[in-house]
């Protein structure tokens, strides 16, 4: 799991996680020879590059909605979250909640990308309440596993997108903040 020094799990701390992967994943050539082909193949995942490139992009297009006199972007891209945070401080709470609803599910693909799927157990499924979701990497959705909650949905397993876990625990934050206020 990626955490931070302390100690939190944060969309930061998995983002710099895929960046270090990106970085120093070996690059593994064939096992065989074959007739040489015109152009070299890649030698990064350009789909963990797109990914980022996306969660970044999409950062950026969120804190200048928010705020269109952001300042300027950060030199990591791990620091991108809490630029975001710094320049949507004054946000209302429709748009901090958006902000919060971005990083949470942020955090939980980033995690699915770099391979842990057990950041979804804990989430709550938004239809029973039951803690325990399943990751199921070839729909791309989280699955509840309860019997009970299957029944009540004609018999078949509830699935959930990471965006739906997101804005429910961003609900429950939100709500726990204001009883606390």
């Amino acid at each position: 799991m990626s955490v931070t020094d302390d100690g939190t799990d944060t969309a930061a701390s998995r983002l710099y996680e895929l960046h270090e992967f990106f970085r120093t994943h070996p690059v593994t050539g064939p096992t065989e020879r074959h007739t040489a082909t015109v152009r070299p193949g890649t030698p990064v995942n350009l789909g963990m590059l797109d990914h980022i490139r996306r969660s970044v992009t999409e950062v950026v297009d969120h804190t200048y909605d928010v705020n269109p006199t952001a300042s300027p972007l950060p030199q990591h891209v791990a620091d991108v979250y809490e630029w975001c945070r710094e320049n949507t401080a004054h946000a209302d709470d429709v748009q901090a909640l958006r902000t919060r609803i971005l990083e949470i599910r942020h955090r939980l693909e980033h995690a699915v990308r770099a391979g842990d799927t057990k950041v979804v157990r804990p989430h709550r499924c938004p239809a029973c309440g039951t803690v325990g979701l399943l990751w199921q990497a070839g729909i791309n959705r989280a699955m509840c596993l309860n019997i009970h909650c299957a029944k009540r949905n004609k018999g078949t397993h509830r699935t959930w997108k990471l965006s739906r876990l997101a804005f429910e625990q961003a609900l429950v934050e939100k709500s726990r903040l204001d009883c606390a206020t």
